[in-house]
């Protein structure tokens, strides 16, 4: 089996024989020199980033967005460091919450429902409540409002990646459990070792297509406005606002350079060596011959600057791994049946009791703040967002799961194809305005149609990269089992690979749905210039809302989309969840 542990696999070992030849010497020079600059670039970027990040909040009136060119290294700079930032709080967000809805049948009944509650609550909806707790935290600095940026985008990244976490975790093979009692690991250590890297490749993706996911509201993240209260960091999201209020084609352009460019670097040092990393972990009895490969990661494996770098986390990772915590019984509770009763019905009574005081409040919030016609009206308005959501996810799966499949059976097209879908999906919906407006206004088109194909445009990407993340995990002894037995065609798909992938397309399909959602805000009006059209919608209702500083109609909007998406995860998604964690697995 090629699976190993966790322990094993996070500081790459050098197996060196011999002395270092004459002629080796001055290439082993090269490695040193390339990954010092690295490293030292790395650490210049993150110190320069946190002192502009630290600035006096009075410096965005000093220096306001410019369109020059000039400027946009900087701006790239700015986000990028936004969006890394992102990145880790939604890392650790989700190695907790998912560890616990996935270990804590109880805990995931409520974890899992306000998760469905998260995802579906807009960006905009999070900037309309957050920005001013944020500035509140550090007056006349701009970290308040960095953080409330940072946030706005780690709420377009989080879920994504703890949802793909739970699936893994509800889906690890029966022959690894029992493998954990026979070895006698604790839960701690059988977490790190076994479940975490089965998890891996998955969550490497989704990773991946979280930060290409946080480019599509880059703009609402940094150019914020609520009220009459308006934002602007320095960024490439507020350069494409400002960009897009003067119809300036030229500027769009650059910043779709300047993305690219971005996008190609963090592919290239960060996660392409995550991917060929993550391969490690495949759960598989024989190997396959064509793996994923990374030049970044293959410098550092030789270099001797990893020695130093990595040996502190080999360090803390040897001493983690060897702590028992959590010790495995086969058994949640030591509770007699009776004992095991009363707990449940006190469980189910404290949940009673939050939903009747959420009720509540919901009510005295509806008899005191909006009318019963405003209820009417954003029922309607989510009913017709709701089937623009679901045509759009069942088109856009029929597209991208073959398409999916094919990639993530070869790793040599995946390397080629990786960028070009991590730029697909990090391209915001705003660069489309100008084709959009022009589009319905020379033919007349209806924007209730033709606007809904901008819903999917970034949220399509989580079907893909979930089912390549399927296919690129799927055991290679399968493969060949049903290559010898000629398994083919339609037999093929039904039998091996739809099963096999299902979980995953499972949780690209939620984020998906969910991600729609939230682009609905962004989709259903669109400006350019002076121009602008709105498709009926609950998304162009809280964009409206927003824009005039209504909290109670916003908060309306927001809690209806939520209540929508929790009702159709709870009798739709979470049954097909059961079904996958009952039935589809690999034992």
């Amino acid at each position: 089996m090629q699976f190993s542990g966790l322990s094993q696999r996070l500081v790459p070992r050098i197996v060196t024989s011999g002395s270092v030849g004459a002629g080796a010497l001055p290439r082993q020079v090269w490695f040193e020199a390339i990954a010092f600059a690295i490293v030292i670039s790395f650490f210049v970027f993150i110190s320069w980033g946190m002192s502009e990040m630290s600035a006096p909040i009075s410096a965005l009136k000093q220096t306001p967005i410019s369109l020059g060119i000039n400027n946009l290294p900087e701006y790239a700079m700015r986000t990028t460091l936004r969006m890394l930032l992102a990145v880790v709080f939604s890392l650790l967000f989700t190695l907790a919450y998912a560890t616990l809805a996935a270990k804590s049948a109880k805990a995931g009944q409520i974890l899992i429902p306000i998760l469905d509650i998260l995802q579906s609550v807009p960006v905009l909806g999070y900037i309309s409540f957050t920005v001013t707790g944020f500035i509140a935290l550090f007056p006349g600095s701009m970290l308040g409002v960095e953080c409330a940026a940072v946030f706005a985008i780690f709420t377009s990244q989080a879920w994504n990646m703890t949802f793909s976490l739970y699936q893994s975790l509800q889906t690890t093979p029966k022959d690894m459990i029992e493998a954990s009692f026979v070895f006698k690991l604790s839960g701690w250590q059988k977490f790190w070792k076994m479940e975490l890297p089965y998890a891996m490749p998955g969550l490497i993706w989704n990773t991946m297509m979280s930060m290409s996911g946080g480019w599509f509201f880059v703009v609402a993240s940094e150019a914020i406005t609520v009220g009459n209260q308006q934002i602007t960091l320095p960024g490439i999201g507020s350069y494409i606002a400002l960009a897009i209020e003067y119809k300036d084609m030229h500027a769009i352009g650059w910043a779709i350079c300047t993305m690219t460019v971005v996008i190609l670097l963090y592919d290239q040092f960060l996660f392409r060596p995550l991917v060929a990393w993550s391969d490690k972990f495949r759960y598989e009895l024989t190997a396959s011959q064509d793996i994923p490969r990374s030049w970044v990661l293959a410098l550092f494996v030789k270099s001797r600057l990893r020695k130093v770098l990595f040996r502190p986390i080999g360090w803390v990772t040897h001493f983690m791994l060897r702590v028992r915590l959590f010790k495995q019984t086969g058994k949640s509770f030591h509770l007699s049946d009776r004992e095991a009763k009363l707990f449940d019905y006190l469980w189910y009574a404290l949940i009673g009791l939050v939903g009747v005081t959420a009720l509540r409040h919901v009510i005295v919030f509806l008899m005191t703040s909006v009318e019963w016609r405003d209820i009417v009206e954003v029922t309607f308005l989510a009913s017709l967002t709701l089937l623009r959501v679901v045509v759009l996810i069942i088109v856009a799966s029929c597209i991208w799961v073959p398409i999916g499949v094919y990639i993530g059976l070869r790793p040599k097209a995946a390397e080629l194809i990786q960028p070009l879908a991590q730029f697909l999906a990090a391209f915001p919906a705003n660069l489309l305005f100008p084709v959009a407006v022009f589009a319905i206004s020379r033919y007349h088109l209806n924007p209730n149609i033709w606007l809904s194909p901008l819903m999917i445009l970034g949220t399509q990407w989580y079907i893909l990269f979930n089912v390549i993340a399927g296919a690129s995990a799927f055991p290679n002894d399968l493969r060949e089992v049903s290559r010898n037995f000629r398994v083919r065609e339609w037999l093929w798909w039904r039998k091996v690979m739809l099963p096999g992938v299902f979980p995953y397309y499972l949780t690209g399909a939620i984020t998906a749905s969910g991600g729609a959602w939230n682009a609905s805000i962004v989709a259903e009006v669109v400006n350019w210039g002076d121009q602008s059209y709105q498709a009926m919608g609950l998304g162009s209702y809280i964009a409206q809302q927003t824009r005039e500083g209504d909290f109670p109609h916003i908060a309306l909007g927001v809690g209806m989309m939520a209540l929508v998406v929790v009702l159709f995860n709870k009798f739709f998604w979470r049954r097909l969840y059961t079904l996958t964690s009952r039935k589809l697995r690999f034992d």
